[in-house]
């Protein structure tokens, strides 16, 4: 099977490395990758935003699935006009992208469908956004442009100064678009976690959970990143816990879009908040999320089956089975732990075109995906982006998984590398509180 992975990060290159550990012949393709994915898969000069591009090397190299990575193509309708042409892809239409291309469309399905979260407005000018932060600013709200932000259009704030100062940067700065509009909601406390499902059109399947951490800086100080880190499991989850959760914030999504006449397709991202009064969604996103993919998917045990199989259940007309859920992915009992290795000024900017040194030193066992990174013409490894490099390693725990993968990081050398030094230093205090035994009620 030849396969295209769209995309060029380190989510893509996550999820080539999982498509190459598939038990079935299989030719990989990415478009338009890195120096790294070009040691797992042929690339394509060709960029992920570039629909037509993307449709036509489809259809020029014979490709039999797509997958789809970043959210931009999703939003663009990449499925839809592959769709058109018989063209087998994984990810949602673009109808159904709207939950992460537009943060008020989603707030809107959230409520419609009952799923619990913060409470918000929807502000269209400057004048109304200050309105709303007087109404929701106890101890804070979140700030969020509504479109596609590359991670850095939320801003969580402390005081209604803060706010102000995010409101004028979407209104009067202009820097997410002359017409953009925002989503203000009340600003919840508790610990995040990332619940990802597989998704058929008609049943949300849960992965295993992770945890990312957003902000640029230790203690979660700073401005809002892509993500600068992540581990996974976490929560300590059962089966039955997985599954109320899945019922709980993505399978009444998915049924919404069903009856909608959009039906949902792909993986489904929901950023949850721990509260004190239970899970509050905190967004949904429509692909994969980055970096927790390059923790979940190095835990995938392709026993009865594998990655390549899970999303073609997806993208397939038969669906995913309603029974025996729980033995289609079977996840290993060791821990993951990404650290994000980011450029300097990132991320109000990145540093470009520094050589990076010490990836022979690390040892194998410890996963290397690129993010950001190019080959000068004399082939020497640079910097080419925000977020350049993600270590992944494995441990039997979350602590010792944390210290493979920290001693894996302080090897690699570049000129300005930022990274956090605690990722997964709380992984033990992650808890949440289910009650399984209503949902089997259900």
């Amino acid at each position: 099977m030849k396969i295209l992975v769209v995309g060029g990060g380190g989510r893509e290159h996550a999820i080539v490395r999982a498509l190459g550990r598939s038990s079935g012949e299989v030719e990989l393709l990415c478009a338009p990758g890195n120096p790294g994915i070009a040691q797992d898969a042929r690339l394509l000069d060709v960029a992920a935003d570039d629909v037509d591009g993307i449709v036509a090397a489809v259809e020029r190299e014979g490709v039999h699935f797509t997958v789809v990575g970043p959210e931009a193509p999703l939003v663009a309708g990449l499925v839809d006009e592959l769709d058109a042409r018989g063209r087998l892809a994984f990810g949602p239409s673009a109808a159904a992208a709207r939950l992460e291309g537009s943060k008020a469309f989603a707030k809107q399905a959230m409520e419609e469908a009952e799923i619990p979260t913060a409470r918000w407005r929807h502000a269209h000018s400057l004048e109304d956004g200050l309105d709303a932060v007087r109404e929701l600013a106890a101890p804070g709200v979140v700030v969020k442009a509504d479109g596609l932000a590359a991670g850095k259009g939320v801003t969580v704030t402390d005081d209604v100064e803060q706010a102000q100062i995010a409101l004028r940067e979407i209104f009067h700065d202009g820097r997410f678009g002359t017409d953009a509009s925002a989503v203000v909601e009340e600003r919840l406390i508790g610990s995040e976690l990332s619940l990802l499902a597989l998704c058929d059109g008609r049943l949300a399947m849960p992965l295993t959970p992770a945890c990312d951490y957003k902000r640029i800086g230790d203690g979660d100080r700073g401005p809002n990143t892509g993500g600068m880190g992540a581990f996974s499991p976490a929560g300590e989850l059962d089966v039955d816990q997985l599954d109320e959760l899945a019922f709980r914030v993505h399978q009444p999504i998915v049924e919404l879009m069903g009856r909608r006449g959009t039906p949902y397709r792909g993986v489904l991202y929901a950023g949850l908040m721990l509260t004190a009064d239970g899970p509050r969604v905190l967004e949904y996103n429509v692909r994969f999320g980055d970096p927790e993919t390059q923790a979940i998917l190095p835990r995938l045990n392709g026993l009865d089956t594998d990655l390549l199989d899970l999303l073609l259940c997806c993208a397939l007309p038969g669906g995913l089975p309603f029974e025996g859920l729980e033995d289609l992915a079977i996840w290993s009992s060791r821990s993951a732990v990404t650290v994000v290795l980011a450029s300097a000024g990132y991320p109000a900017s990145s540093s470009g075109g520094d050589p990076i040194s010490g990836l022979d030193r690390v040892p194998d066992g410890v996963e290397i995906t690129h993010a950001g990174t190019a080959l000068t013409q004399e082939g020497t490894l640079v910097t080419a982006g925000g977020r350049v490099l993600n270590v992944t390693a494995l441990g039997e725990d979350a602590d010792s998984a944390r210290e493979a993968a920290y001693a894996a990081a302080e090897m690699i050398s570049f000129d300005g590398k930022q990274m956090r030094h605690d990722i997964a230093a709380d992984a033990a205090s992650i808890t949440v509180q289910t009650t399984a035994e209503e949902v089997a009620d259900e």
